[in-house]
């Protein structure tokens, strides 16, 4: 066997190692989903059920934790990107504060300009991918919940 391909198989399974050892790092296989405390009340259950189709699985106590957040590394994105996102603002968690209400603006904006749900988690969720006409639903329905 030539140094080159020596050089090719010692680097894989390196890298295998390594992938099998960051299997061990407990960092993001916390899938827990608190309990959902008081969510918004929703000026109709189309609303709501867009809100869970495109936002739920971040931004709400109820994810829906895919395969992928199972393994390292993508576990670790999964998780920060959840709990970012819960920090954000959480519908299961909804208290109407004035804290939470300083960051509809922010919702309706990003609603608005098609920021989210974002492009990387739709690459993999095409089903939370709106249509024009679905975006524009759950824009009217979030002004008219949170009015």
């Amino acid at each position: 066997m030539n140094k080159f391909l020596k050089s090719i198989f010692v680097i894989a399974g390196a890298l295998v190692a390594l992938f099998l050892l960051i299997q061990l790092v407990p960092y993001g296989r916390n899938h827990s989903n608190p309990p959902v405390v008081q969510e918004p009340n929703w000026d109709s259950p189309a609303t709501r059920e867009l809100a869970k189709t495109a936002c739920f699985d971040c931004h709400s106590n109820e994810s829906v934790w895919p395969w992928y957040s199972n393994i390292a590394p993508a576990s670790w994105l999964v998780q920060r990107d959840v709990e970012e996102a819960r920090a954000e603002i959480n519908f299961s968690e909804w208290t109407g504060s004035a804290a939470q209400m300083r960051k509809v603006d922010d919702l309706f904006e990003v609603v608005e300009e098609s920021a989210m749900p974002p492009v990387q988690y739709l690459l993999l969720h095409a089903e939370a991918n709106l249509s024009a006409e679905q975006r524009q639903q759950l824009l009217e329905g979030f002004q008219r919940t949170f009015q």
